[in-house]
């Protein structure tokens, strides 16, 4: 592996190797992660790195462009294929690019969007002070009525609606544990006039393999999502239009001339190649067991006396409240796991009253452990682990966690293909 590379930059094949050693022996927990293919990465090292396509198929601005046409053209008719959209745009470099793109097509500077609060479940591009969008377009937010159970507000979100006004309403989430009710939102968009745009970036894979409701049966008017996370793709980024052929002519300017230039041809087959994955009856048997290893890991939790946001989950991910239930801080629980071999990431719980680099919570999910082929069973034990080093926290005890973590994820080791 890396044989190129260690003999012309020693240094940079020791990093990588320590990476390799890195996933390969430890368990992957944070939900916005996963392993690809060999095919997606095989893809991502093609000969398509070496050109440039600014523009899109047919429509080129330099020439050379037989194969990248088709490239691109296959990737978009498997994503539209596999979420329902008539329109799809593949060039996003991320999650965060489509959402921009997608605020550029829809609205005018100043224009207002609702979307979920950050520390209700949101994501910074969902209108937080912190970031550029948020000085160019107005944002409004709406948060969960009950924490305990995940409710959202739904009735104070129509008020909100009826009184901002809002041109888009931004539903979808980065923390949020439960389902949202598209339908509801879907029709409150349509009441007053308003665009309805879901951000699927963590639960693609779950709509695509049938375990998490699709935005489009319910009206929505568009989607954009990364490529990686549960649907296990490349880094990237995707904008989807359910029918509506005037906004995809938006999105595409928005996109390229408007927010990037020439599109990562590379990045672009390996979504194609995801996307013929996340077809298959396999990807469907992987989205359910997705869901099912992070209720058991959040049974396992609860029943240790730990305060769940939401009470549960019932998509990929779980947020829980360590500070109050076991008087650890999210930023000092995420180092000790680390040590254990076992990565997540802290996270802030609704209103939380610490800081952002140390806030009260975890967020962690089953993606990449499923992915090695853990099922429920194990899953419940890494959570016993993890509960043990959390409540214990002396060094025998992160000393035998990663001991075991350890054997673990090498019963368990990465496949190279899903096919």
């Amino acid at each position: 592996m890396y044989e190129r590379i260690k003999k012309q930059d020693k240094k940079l094949y020791e990093l990588l190797m320590g990476e390799e050693k890195r996933q390969k022996e430890g368990l992957e927990l944070i939900p916005s992660e996963n392993y690809v293919s060999h095919a997606v990465k095989e893809a991502m090292a093609s000969s398509l790195t070496n050109k440039y396509s600014e523009g899109y198929p047919g429509k080129r601005y330099y020439g050379g462009q037989e194969f990248t046409d088709a490239v691109e053209t296959l990737a978009q008719e498997r994503a539209k294929k596999l979420f329902g959209a008539t329109f799809a745009n593949v060039q996003p470099l991320g999650g965060a690019n489509a959402n921009i793109a997608f605020y550029m097509a829809a609205m005018e500077p100043g224009n207002t969007i609702l979307g979920m609060d950050l520390s209700h479940g949101g994501h910074l591009t969902h209108g937080h002070p912190v970031t550029y969008v948020s000085k160019i377009f107005r944002f409004v937010r709406y948060k969960m009525k009950d924490v305990e159970t995940g409710e959202i507000d739904y009735e104070a979100l129509r008020e909100t609606a009826r009184e901002e006004l809002p041109k888009v309403i931004l539903a979808g989430f980065s923390a949020y544990p439960r389902e949202l009710d598209w339908a509801k939102i879907a029709s409150i968009a349509k009441e007053v006039g308003a665009i309805s745009v879901a951000d699927v970036a963590h639960i693609a894979g779950l709509i695509a393999g049938g375990a998490a409701k699709n935005p489009f049966d319910y009206g929505f008017d568009a989607m954009t999502t990364t490529t990686h996370k549960t649907l296990r793709g490349p880094r990237g980024g995707m904008i989807l239009v359910r029918e509506s052929e005037e906004l995809a002519k938006k999105v595409d300017k928005a996109v390229f001339p408007g927010l990037q230039g020439g599109p990562h041809m590379h990045q672009i087959a390996a979504k194609a190649v995801a996307f013929d994955e996340a077809s298959k009856p396999s990807f469907k048997k992987y989205a359910k067991q997705v869901v099912e290893n992070a209720k058991a890991m959040a049974s396992v939790f609860k029943e240790g006396g730990v305060r769940l946001l939401t009470g549960g989950t019932d998509n990929h991910l779980i947020l829980a409240d360590v500070f109050s239930s076991l008087k650890i801080s999210g930023g000092e629980a995420e180092k000790l796991l680390d040590e254990a071999g076992i990565t997540l990431n802290k996270n802030a719980i609704a209103d939380d009253t610490r800081k952002p680099m140390d806030p009260s919570g975890i967020r962690f999910g089953t993606p990449a452990l499923t992915t090695r082929g853990l099922k429920t069973k194990e899953c419940a034990h890494v959570a016993e682990i993890m509960l043990d080093v959390l409540t214990r926290r002396d060094a025998k005890t992160v000393a035998l966690a990663r001991k075991e973590i350890r054997m673990m994820a090498l019963a368990h080791p990465i496949p190279e293909s899903f096919m």
